[in-house]
């Protein structure tokens, strides 16, 4: 099939024969592919903005929409409409037991639901109301307001629901550890430390205002709403930690108030260095938030430029739906966005549009390509602290992100820009060179990747009272690698040493059954999805043993309807969601992805697979997938990214159709 530069559809390619056993009438299950493809194909090329970069919704959970109007509230912005806005999404998303999971079809979280109802309190609902009864409820069955992670106390205790000095302490004098020394603001994950550094503020600063009203009834005992809590045994990582937070919380008490002061005013000035071009921080929601608040009660006026565009980007985080949600009334809801995927979804689309028999030369193609070019970071940023002679040249997820490039994104940009016929060669070249120095400089001292980091292990960080937000560390993970080790083999990298390496810890990371753990796509079907399309570029053979278990695990996985689909749960302790859940489009693509690269185009699981794509897909060329299938932390933090549904599946298609997209580059 070729696509019209209106974005129509046309036929392309050659249609596989039938296969064995079908008879001549029935149509071919490559046929069927090749019409799926063309469907799909046709949806994507709509979605394309006029500058070139296809971008969309990144959906995670109600505790942003409740922050935002709870940042609102301590500013004194907080307006009518948005609050009626953001209360029609929540109460949208509140499950039939009266509490708020993290993922679709997820249990009750706690945190979750403690925050979603005090942003239904400020939208207007009663305690009495059926609705907030069964959650209230529900939270004190759990323990109450008392059992919720440190990041909901905080904000309780920002208008006098929970007191400062049962909270962990986190003294801003932190920003003056050298690199060198243990926890380090460097030793946090690049997400982490833009959220820490403000947090270190707001926790010396104890700001109190006063609150709407009461929340005694989220408390398991309102007569005792602080309990104290109990020390682990004093020999454990746990226990030691609780007593040097004990140590912080004295030194408060006793610590030089001049050196406070100053690291106070090193921590705005780390802030506001760090502050995009777009007035946002990092290109995510959660350090704008905190950013936002330190800044004011360091003096800032919501009138400073800082703290105008700051606010300003949060509206670009805004997404509203017209019309009644699932269970919830009518009107605009409005969705706030964790953070926004547009190179990462651009490369991704380019990708999928390429492999499908897009021509290379197609303006959609290229314009994606001119556009991914315009991004590419080309000044220092936070990573350069561990590696300061590295020249940058990578690429972030986000519109506005030049301090946090990301390897991920990286390796997937170059993968998309060779695939695409550009008028002006040259400049790609130039690129992709930039981005292969920085790519290999980034490398781990183990010969993995990270993200955003090289060799930010230290496992410290997660041991800090404060931290139990999710992961604040940026380790080396098998999906990353894969992809790096997949980009550099198709620039010709394959027999560098370092590739190999990086080929020998992909080996080892294997589990005993044949799959590999995803970090930042659900789970093991990503993991392996990942892993053996990077392991056959970098030239395994198809019949190597770690291959063979790979494709052994997937067809063990493969669900009765032929598709495949892993639930979060997987991300506990224990492998019995391993490779378990409801098929989706995006996890069967995966698995699909790896089973092409490992020769297996011909198996009934492959066929089984392309099928259930076909038949799922839907009149105006998407998929439905509602489940969640990123990942921000393991478990603590899942992301739907809607234009997955689309993205993988076309991919898998197209190298169904036409191979696996690495012949003859």
């Amino acid at each position: 099939m070729t696509a019209t530069t209106d974005g129509r559809a046309e036929t392309f390619g050659t249609v596989r024969p039938p296969l064995a056993g079908e008879s001549p009438g029935a149509e071919s299950l490559g046929a069927r592919a090749e019409r799926t493809a063309g469907r799909a194909v046709e949806n994507l090329l709509a979605r394309q903005d006029a500058e070139g970069w296809w971008k969309g919704d990144l959906e995670t959970n109600v505790t942003m929409d409740a922050e935002d109007l709870l940042l609102r509230e301590f500013l004194g912005i907080r307006d009518e409409r948005t609050t009626q806005e953001a209360g029609r999404f929540v109460r949208s998303q509140q499950r039939a037991d009266g509490t708020w999971a993290t993922f679709h079809g997820g249990p009750g979280e706690l945190s979750t639901t403690v925050e979603a109802y005090i942003a239904l309190r400020l939208a207007g609902d009663t305690p009495d109301e059926p609705h907030m009864a069964r959650a209230s409820a529900w939270v004190r069955e759990q323990g109450g307001v008392a059992s919720s992670r440190v990041f909901t106390r905080i904000w309780l205790a920002l208008f006098g629901w929970w007191r400062w000095d049962d909270l962990p302490e986190l003294p801003p004098e932190i920003i003056y550890f050298p690199k060198w020394f243990p926890l380090n603001i460097y030793d946090f994950g690049c997400w982490a430390r833009q959220t820490i550094v403000p947090l270190t503020v707001v926790s010396a600063k104890r700001p109190v205002r006063a609150a709407p009203f009461s929340i005694g009834e989220l408390h398991q005992d309102a007569a005792c709403p602080n309990p104290p809590r109990r020390m682990a045994p004093v020999a454990s990582w746990d226990g030691l930690f609780q007593r040097l937070d004990r140590a912080m919380h004295a030194y408060r008490k006793v610590g030089s108030r001049s050196l406070r002061r100053a690291a106070l005013r090193s921590a705005a000035r780390w802030i506001i260095e760090r502050q995009e071009n777009d007035g946002c921080w990092g290109g995510i929601q959660p350090p704008a938030v905190y950013s936002l608040i330190a800044l004011r009660l360091l003096g800032y006026d919501l009138d400073h430029p800082v703290m105008r565009a700051g606010l300003a980007s949060l509206d670009r985080y805004t997404v509203r739906y017209e019309g009644p949600g699932e269970g919830s009334e009518g009107g605009v809801r409005r969705m706030v966005e964790a953070c926004q995927s547009p190179v990462w979804d651009t490369c991704l689309a380019t990708i999928a549009l390429a492999d499908a028999g897009v021509p290379r030369d197609h303006p959609a193609l290229v314009k994606a390509a001119d556009w991914m070019l315009g991004e590419q970071v080309v000044r220092p940023g936070d990573w350069s602290v561990r590696k300061p002679q590295l020249p940058p040249g990578g690429w972030a997820f986000e519109f506005h992100n030049d301090n946090y490039p990301d390897t991920d994104d990286t390796a997937e940009v170059v993968l998309a820009l060779r695939r695409v016929h550009h008028h002006d060669q040259a400049r790609v070249d130039t690129a992709v060179r930039r981005a292969v120095r920085w790519s290999m400089g980034m490398q781990s001292r183990n010969g993995a990747w990270g993200a955003f980091d090289a060799d930010n292990d230290s496992p410290l960080p997660n041991r800090l009272p404060f931290c139990d937000f999710g992961e604040v560390i940026d380790p080396p993970s098998a999906d990353v690698t894969a992809h790096m080790v997949e980009m550099l083999a198709a620039e010709g990298r394959r027999d560098d040493p370092r590739v190999r390496k990086a080929v020998t810890w992909l080996l080892a990371e294997q589990e005993v059954d044949g799959a590999w753990f995803g970090r930042w796509g659900v789970n093991y079907i990503y993991g392996t999805g990942s892993v053996v399309p990077a392991l056959t570029a970098a030239g395994l053979p198809v019949g190597h043993p770690s291959i063979r278990r790979a494709v052994g695990w997937l067809e063990s996985v493969q669900n009765e309807d032929g598709g495949w689909g892993e639930d979060l749960r997987s991300y506990l302790p224990g492998r019995e969601w391993a490779g378990r859940g409801n098929s989706t489009a995006s996890q069967t693509a995966w698995a699909l992805l790896a089973l092409l690269a490992a020769g297996e185009r011909e198996s009934a699981a492959v066929e089984q697979g392309v099928d259930w794509l076909a038949r799922t897909q839907l009149e105006d060329g998407s998929w439905d997938e509602p489940h969640f299938t990123g990942t921000g932390f393991p478990w603590d933090f899942s992301i739907n990214y809607h234009l997955y549904r689309m993205v993988f599946p076309l991919t898998a298609l197209g190298r169904y159709l036409h191979g696996t997209g690495t012949e003859g580059r």
